[in-house]
């Protein structure tokens, strides 16, 4: 036994739910192509945004904090997602790890310290 059968023998499975899940998904969108109602109208073939017609220019600018604080959301969020499984395994790798850990923090720190002094998180129209 080689160990190509050995790879073969532990990714098999993963790529079989793979297959089945795609297939799946399109045997689902194509039983709902050929069983829907299509009864098409004016109506229902305007574009729309929460059931609401839009009223104005439809390429209205948006401020830039939306966007920074978008960015700022994903930034912290990825911290939390490096911070779990850091904890996870923090008795294995030791005090290096948590030095390396403390500066981690603290760079996210000061920029959110940035963010707070830049008013980022000031909802209220300026």
């Amino acid at each position: 036994m080689g160990p190509e059968i050995l790879l073969r023998d532990r990714y098999l499975p993963v790529l079989l739910v793979i297959v089945i899940s795609i297939a799946i998904g399109i045997a689902m969108l194509l039983v709902s192509k050929f069983f829907r109602p299509k009864r098409p109208y004016t109506l229902k073939l305007t574009a729309y945004e929460c059931g609401i017609p839009s009223t104005g220019d439809t390429w209205e600018r948006f401020n830039v904090k939306f966007y920074i604080v978008a960015i700022a959301f994903v930034i912290f969020d990825v911290e939390t997602v490096f911070l779990y499984p850091w904890a996870l395994v923090y008795k294995k790798i030791g005090f290096y790890a948590l030095l390396e850990m403390y500066l981690f923090i603290f760079i996210l720190l000061i920029g959110y310290f940035y963010a707070l002094g830049k008013n980022i998180f000031n909802w209220r129209k300026d």
